[in-house]
């Protein structure tokens, strides 16, 4: 999961928006071939940015005129959900009403649901270098994140692992050092407590607490702690206990005991972006293209913000949350629609100089490139070597915001089995810690667990 992009609709609602059917999201035809009336294939994919990324609509359009070129007997229909592609909650709706496209983004989190809707289609057969050039470079352990019992459901297009982005602007008027941020949530909550007597409506902290949002940071922050969501045969929850009890009280101490972070809450992605945008917010969690949409979407400035690692406890960080995306493909494709798809995804999301990793087109757009993001290939890989030179010649992001972040890995965590619907049942206690200042740590994390035990028992 990474930078969730929230707005909340219906899938049937999203569907007539658009002036879609249902149906209309596949193109198989009568022949069950995926072929229009000259021949060609045609295939649909979504998450085509929307109308308020100009630059990105325009590359993505470019991209598919030239891959088409490249290709003339391809088809590509792209359609565009708005900014909802990297909402959970929605792409669950569509899932379940059946309105996904040909070939469809999802998070790496989404493995187990789409599953069980039986909506995908194992594609393993065709997962080789001759649809995607660059297969053999792509890091194995994010290909595994999309395979089950051997069979690969999706293909990965970017990962992440999360650290603490903070505002240079506020912390040198707070009197704190940039070039040494916080190292331990402690020290998280001095700093907070300092950056918000700036008044003006800051929040030293910032939190997420719904839409899922939540229950991924408490994950995150878990993590950091040492802890884990679930047992290790994924069958019970694992976070009451002193390690989840400390998440809270840290969230809960900032909140009530320091008024350091804010008094609007139940905060999810865009809420908290557009606040950090306009220099209302001094520190948040969060990945680094965190600072991408910062910018691109809500008009702040790269060179405010920087990136440490994750915040540990007594110490460093015994963890950070790691999580990405990719593209799933619908269970009735022909050979021809997958093997135009994979080419597609390999063209847009896998070719160091294309796509998103042509840097030298955003480079002009001011685009940020530069971000220790997406780390797609293995190390030593020729394709990761290509993408690292052509990310410095390119670079527009101050290097040193990074810096920190960079030079002090912390180990990375993958996110929890069925981890969509345990971050909306963790949503509750974190909107609970944040909202209600007589709120009850034990309580809130024993009615999680007993929820997530649920959940977990029903998917059985």
């Amino acid at each position: 999961m990474s930078v969730p992009q929230y707005k909340r609709a219906a899938a049937i609602a999203l569907a007539a928006g658009l002036g879609f059917s249902i149906a209309a999201c596949s193109t198989k035809g009568s022949d069950d071939s995926g072929k229009d009336a000259a021949g060609k294939t045609v295939i649909t994919v979504d998450c085509q940015p929307d109308g308020s990324q100009k630059d990105l609509l325009a590359n993505w359009n470019a991209d598919v005129a030239e891959f088409e070129k490249q290709n003339p007997d391809v088809t590509i229909k792209s359609v565009s959900v708005g900014q909802q592609c990297n909402n959970p909650p929605d792409f669950t709706a569509r899932l379940t009403g059946g309105t996904m496209t040909d070939v469809f983004y999802g998070y790496m989190t989404d493995l187990q649901q789409v599953l069980d809707s039986g909506q995908a289609m194992d594609i393993t057969q065709y997962a080789t270098k001759d649809n995607i050039a660059t297969w053999d470079s792509i890091d194995p352990a994010l290909k595994a994140v999309f395979t089950d019992n051997g069979k690969i459901y999706a293909i990965p297009t970017k990962n992440y692992s999360m650290g603490l982005l903070y505002n240079k602007t506020l912390f040198q008027k707070a009197g704190l050092d940039v070039a040494s941020p916080p190292k331990t949530w402690p020290e998280v909550r001095a700093a907070a407590k300092k950056i918000s007597a700036l008044g003006g409506g800051v929040a030293g902290y910032s939190e997420y607490s719904a839409g899922n949002t939540g229950g991924w940071h408490f994950t995150a922050e878990l993590y950091s702690q040492g802890g884990q969501i679930l047992s290790a045969d994924n069958k019970k929850a694992d976070f009451n206990n002193a390690q989840g009890k400390q998440v809270l009280q840290n969230l809960k101490d900032m909140r009530y005991g320091d008024n350091s972070m804010g008094s609007r809450q139940l905060l999810q992605w865009a809420d908290l972006l557009t606040n950090a945008a306009a220099g209302k917010v001094g520190m948040f969690v969060g990945a680094p293209d965190a600072t991408t949409a910062i910018v691109q979407q809500f008009q702040g400035k790269y060179d405010e913000w920087a990136m440490a690692p994750m915040p540990g406890q007594d110490g460093a960080a015994k963890g950070t949350l790691g999580g990405g995306e990719g593209y799933f493909f619908r269970k009735d494709l022909s050979p021809e629609q997958v093997k135009a798809g994979l080419k597609w995804i390999a063209f847009e999301k896998l070719t160091p100089g294309k796509g998103q990793f042509d840097y030298a087109r955003a480079k002009p757009q001011n685009q940020p490139v530069g971000l220790p993001q997406p780390l797609l290939f293995a190390n030593g890989s020729d394709a990761q070597k290509q993408e690292l030179d052509a990310r410095k010649a390119n670079q527009n992001v101050p290097s040193e915001n990074f810096a920190l972040f960079e030079a002090t890995p912390v180990a990375i965590k993958g996110e929890p089995a069925n981890a969509q619907a345990i971050y909306a049942v963790l949503d509750s206690a974190m909107s609970g810690v944040l909202t209600n200042p007589n709120a009850n740590v034990d309580e809130l994390l024993k009615t999680a667990e007993t929820k997530t035990n649920q959940l977990l028992a029903s998917n059985g």
